[in-house]
């Protein structure tokens, strides 16, 4: 069994892309992410296989400060394959603050490294991950429209930004790094706003394009402007014309929150997997 750390982007995806793609949808985080580094977006990226005797084993991602991305070929070597790759960022002094994965893959993974490092393992994020082929037809729509964003908008989507993050329980970005990263929001055309009346009352955002899918995130609604079903339309109405462009659209959800994931399979999104995020602490 080895493991091999790639330095060379072309060389790893080269190698990873054919598995990747049989599970687009499942695994479209992972590819989401390879295309901009591809594209040159990141720096140091830690990109890294397992193999045995030609076959794939198993597939690891990280761009700091970014969680640790992990994917399983053969689960028959689950078990021995999270040993060694613990062992060889242990070795090496790599760095993971996160990683995130397939429910049952990072919890084993958390605690094989709880066992390893004597460190400590808790939870971000309890998600759901689904997808969309087609958008429920019966489904009953707030007033208004979508538009896309544009820079007349960027104080505000700064502002909902931070107050996602809040509310989501993430680490808060400073206020220069959201300018940052809204500008090239803004510039890519990601950002969506829905307007009723001539006010924006919620906005949402596409990313990760894959040959066949497209993520859906940052889905946010301030609270003054909730329970008039503002959210579950605007994702309703973009999904349906992302998928003019795309095969089909996938979304992360939290498991905590029964009120969004029953907002999505009203809109025409299946669970696909259960995914989680969890901290790593090292002593």
């Amino acid at each position: 069994m080895n493991f091999q750390r790639y330095e060379n982007v072309e060389k790893f995806a080269s190698r990873v892309t054919p598995f990747l793609e049989e599970n687009e949808d499942k695994f479209s985080l992972f590819l989401g992410v390879l295309e901009r580094i591809k594209a040159g977006d990141y720096k140091n990226p830690y990109m890294a296989t397992i193999e045995e005797k030609g076959e794939l084993l198993a597939i690891f991602q990280m761009t700091p400060p970014h969680p640790f991305n992990i994917i399983f070929v053969d689960e028959d070597q689950l078990t021995t394959c999270t040993d060694l790759c613990i062992t060889e960022l242990v070795n090496h002094s790599i760095q993971v603050e996160s990683i995130i994965s397939v429910k049952e893959w990072a919890v084993l993974f958390a605690q094989k490294w709880q066992e390893k490092t004597g460190g400590k393992y808790s939870l971000l994020m309890d998600q759901g991950l689904y997808r969309l082929d087609q958008v429920e037809e019966s489904l009953e729509m707030s007033p208004g429209t979508w538009r896309y964003a544009t820079a007349i908008d960027a104080l505000l989507i700064e502002k909902w930004y931070s107050q996602f993050e809040q509310e989501a329980g993430l680490a808060s970005t400073a206020p220069v790094e959201i300018r940052k990263r809204v500008k090239t929001m803004l510039d890519g055309k990601e950002v969506f706003l829905w307007e009723d009346q001539g006010e924006v009352v919620s906005m949402m955002k596409k990313s990760r394009p894959t040959a066949h899918g497209v993520t859906v995130g940052l889905v946010f609604t301030p609270a003054e402007k909730r329970r008039k079903g503002y959210g579950r339309t605007m994702v309703a109405a973009v999904s349906k014309e992302l998928l003019r462009e795309f095969e089909f659209c996938v979304l992360y959800t939290d498991m905590l929150n029964p009120t969004s994931n029953k907002i999505y399979q009203e809109i025409g999104y299946q669970k696909l997997i259960d995914s989680v995020h969890l901290k790593l602490e090292t002593i």
